[in-house]
C-alpha cells in the first residue's frame, strides 16, 4: 500500500493511495479463509466447501468489503502518523473509474486539516465582572408585580373600561344561525386580555351590568376552525356584572399565596431569584468580552469549508427571522453577506479555540450534568416529558445539540479562573445597558 502526496497548501491536503492487486487479492483469500469453517452449501459439508467456490460465490462481495477496509486502514493510519485532524469527512474518491478485478486499486483522498492552536497564557487577561445587588426597591417593585398577578376584581358602577372584567352570556351567530362553540354562560373576560377574536373585547368596553350588546366581528382569514375562517358573525351578549380590579395586599397572605411562611420570607425568595437573575446577566457580558478579547488575542489559520458551511448556516437562519411566514426550505440558495462571512469566522475560530483549550484541561461534560439539562428541557414538554428523555437518549446529534453548550460554559470558567476578574458593584439599569449592548453586537 503507497499513500503519495499531491497536495499540501495551508490546511488543504491530498493523497493518492495505491492498493496492489497483489495485496487486494491476499486481503480476499484471507478473508475467505476466515469464513470457510462456518459456511455450508448444498453438496458439502460445513466448513469443506473449497475456496475457489466460495470465491465464485462470494468474492464480488468480500472484494468490496477488502478494498473498503484496506483503504479505511490506510487513512485511519495516514492520519494517526501525521496528527492530522481533518475539519470534516475526507472526500474519498476512485482515482481509476475503469477500474476492474486484477488492477491495482487507486483512490484520491482530500481534506482540510484542523489547525495548530497555539498554548493561551490566561493570566494577563483582565475582565471586570458587573454585580448588582437586590435593593429594597427592586424587591418592592418585584412585590408590586406578584401583587397584580393575584389581583382579584370587584364590582363596580359605571361603564366598562380597558383591564375590568365583564361577567357575561354569549351567543354567536353567522347568517343568523348559532353556531358549535360560540356561546358560554358566566364568562369572565378581562377587557385587553387579547383572549378572544379582534374586535369583541373592544365591543365591549363602555357597556354595564345589566346590559344586552350586540357585537360584530370578523373572523380573521387564518382562523383555526375553517368553517369559521373570515366569516362576519354577531355575538348576543348579556352583561351579568362589571368588575374592576383590585390590586392584592402586599402582607402574609401573599406570601402564603407563592409558597412562602410570610412576607419577610417572600421577601428572602425574591432577593435570591434577583440576584440570581442578576448573576446569570453579568456572566453573560462578562463571557462576551472574554470572547472578544480571546478573539483579538489568539490568530491561527481557519478551515475554508468550516467558515463556508457556518456562513451558510447563518444565512439561512437569518433569513427565517427575517422572513418568519417562509417555514419551508424551497428558497434556494441563500448567498452568504461579507458580514454571515466575518461573524463564521469569529464562531468557528472560537469554536476551535475553546474546544481546545477544554481538551487540553482535560474537561468534559458528565452524565449528571448531561441528564439534568435534558431533564430540564423536557420539562417544556409537559405531559411528554418521558418521550422528549427518551427521544434524546437515542438521538446522538440531540445529546450533542444540548452538551456543547455545557461544555462551552465549563471551558469558559476553567479561562475566568486564570484570568483577572474584578468586580464591580453598579445599578440595575447599567446591568440592563450591557445586556441590551450584547443584542446590538450580535
Amino acid at each position: 500500500m503507497q499513500v503519495t502526496e499531491t497536495l499540501n497548501d495551508g490546511l488543504k491536503r491530498g493523497y493518492t493511495i495505491t492498493l496492489p492487486a497483489a495485496e487486494l487479492d491476499a486481503k480476499v483469500q484471507e478473508k475467505l479463509v476466515e469464513a470457510q469453517p462456518e459456511v455450508a452449501m448444498k453438496g458439502f459439508r460445513k466448513g469443506k466447501v473449497p475456496l475457489s467456490l466460495l470465491k465464485k460465490q462470494f468474492g464480488p462481495r468480500v472484494l468490496g468489503e477488502a478494498m473498503q477496509e484496506s483503504i479505511d486502514g490506510a487513512l485511519s493510519n495516514h492520519l494517526e502518523e501525521s496528527g492530522d485532524r481533518p475539519a470534516m469527512q475526507p472526500e474519498v474518491k476512485m482515482a481509476n473509474d475503469d477500474w476492474k478485478e486484477g488492477d491495482d486499486v487507486e483512490v484520491t483522498v482530500a481534506y482540510e486539516k484542523l489547525p495548530e492552536i497555539p498554548e493561551t497564557d490566561f493570566s494577563d487577561i483582565a475582565i471586570e465582572r458587573l454585580k448588582v445587588v437586590a435593593d429594597d426597591a427592586a424587591i418592592d417593585e418585584a412585590l408590586g408585580n406578584l401583587a397584580e398577578t393575584a389581583q382579584n376584581f370587584e364590582d363596580k358602577d359605571g361603564a366598562a373600561e380597558e383591564g375590568d372584567q365583564v361577567v357575561i352570556d354569549f351567543l354567536g351567530k353567522i347568517d343568523g344561525e348559532a353556531f358549535e362553540g360560540g356561546a358560554a354562560e358566566d364568562y369572565p373576560l378581562v377587557l385587553g386580555s387579547n383572549s378572544f377574536i379582534p374586535g369583541f373585547e373592544d365591543g365591549l368596553k363602555g357597556v354595564k351590568a345589566g346590559d344586552d350588546k350586540n357585537v360584530e366581528v370578523n373572523f380573521p382569514e387564518d382562523y383555526q376552525a375553517p368553517n369559521l375562517a373570515g366569516k362576519a358573525a354577531v355575538f348576543e351578549c348579556k352583561v351579568k356584572a362589571v368588575k374592576a380590579p383590585q390590586k392584592a395586599e402586599i402582607d402574609d397572605e401573599l406570601a402564603k399565596k407563592f409558597g412562602a411562611e410570610d412576607l419577610a420570607g417572600l421577601k428572602a425568595q425574591i432577593a435570591e431569584r434577583l440576584e440570581a437573575e442578576y448573576s446569570g446577566a453579568s456572566r453573560a457580558v462578562a463571557k462576551r468580552k472574554l470572547l472578544d478579547i480571546l478573539d483579538e488575542k489568539v490568530s491561527f489559520d481557519l478551515p475554508p469549508s468550516l467558515v463556508e458551511a457556518e456562513a451558510k448556516q447563518i444565512a439561512h437562519q437569518l433569513y427565517h427571522e427575517e422572513h418568519p411566514e417562509d417555514h419551508g426550505h424551497d428558497h434556494g440558495e441563500i448567498e452568504p453577506t461579507d458580514e454571515h462571512n466575518k461573524l463564521a469566522e469569529r464562531r468557528v475560530k472560537l469554536g476551535l479555540l475553546l474546544a481546545e483549550i477544554g481538551q487540553k484541561g482535560e474537561i468534559q461534560v458528565t452524565d449528571q450534568e448531561l441528564t439534568q439539562a435534558i431533564l430540564n428541557q423536557a420539562r417544556q414538554y409537559r405531559g411528554q416529558e418521558r418521550q422528549f428523555f427518551e427521544f434524546v437518549q437515542q438521538n446522538p446529534q440531540m445529546r450533542q445539540q444540548i452538551q456543547a453548550p455545557i461544555f462551552e460554559d465549563k471551558v469558559i470558567d476553567h479561562i475566568l479562573e486564570q484570568a483577572k476578574v474584578d468586580e464591580k458593584e453598579v445599578s440595575k439599569e447599567d446591568l440592563q445597558k450591557a445586556v441590551e449592548a450584547l443584542d446590538d453586537e450580535a
